[in-house]
């Protein structure tokens, strides 16, 4: 794919939706990083409601820690995992407070060092929480990438190489969102909605006229 026809693609996407942001609700830095936490392997609504019912409670590392593993279960077991992410988040929370004042670092290397802290998490942190250009390659996120021809690569890793490279910089910060939002919608895993795509016609799918009535 050449830059041009990505340059168009994103500019589509931004004349659909300007402003875009994570689905997760949050208020604070720490209320998405423990909501990214949660999210793996989870939808965001399920994120949403259950954190709609523990940060009124607690959404403070202190606050959290103070709860300890068996009482924040209580407030995240509709949540797939939550065993493993409730020790996890105790342990990230004890980390912040006893080696980050208290607060959200801001660099890619300290994030990774929290338990339960990937680079996904850590990418979607920096993007969203910061300000930061980074790309969280998630399913959909590599789908896209793939599927359109915008970044393909064999990995997730790969592909966010590629897409912090051949992203127009003016899109950047933003290109995350946007790709996520499209996988989510409109480029589905099993029946692409090509027919209702808004870069359907720049899109290099090569099996998009199968779908083009989706």
């Amino acid at each position: 794919m050449n830059k041009q026809k990505r340059i168009e693609i994103f500019q589509r996407l931004r004349d659909a939706n300007p402003n875009p942001t994570t689905e997760l609700e949050y208020s604070s830095p720490f209320e998405l990083l423990i909501a990214v936490i949660l999210s793996a392997q989870a939808t965001d609504v399920g994120v949403n409601k259950a954190t709609a019912r523990l940060f009124p409670v607690a959404n403070t590392p202190q606050q959290i820690y103070d709860l300890g593993v068996d009482g924040l279960k209580e407030y995240i077991k509709t949540i797939g995992l939550y065993n493993s992410k409730a020790e996890n988040i105790i342990k990230t929370c004890r980390q912040l407070l006893d080696r980050h004042d208290g607060e959200v670092p801001q660099t890619r290397e300290e994030l990774e060092a929290l338990p339960g802290v990937g680079r996904k998490t850590a990418n979607v942190v920096l993007n969203t929480a910061f300000g930061q250009p980074a790309m969280a390659v998630d399913t959909h996120i590599f789908r896209v990438s793939n599927r359109t021809g915008i970044a393909p690569g064999k990995n997730v890793v790969e592909v966010e190489k590629r897409l912090m490279r051949l992203v127009p910089k003016e899109f950047l910060q933003d290109a995350h969102h946007w790709l996520i939002l499209h996988g989510r919608y409109t480029c589905v895993a099993r029946k692409p909605r090509c027919g209702s795509c808004i870069i359907e016609d720049l899109c290099e799918f090569r099996y998009k006229r199968d779908y083009q009535d989706q």
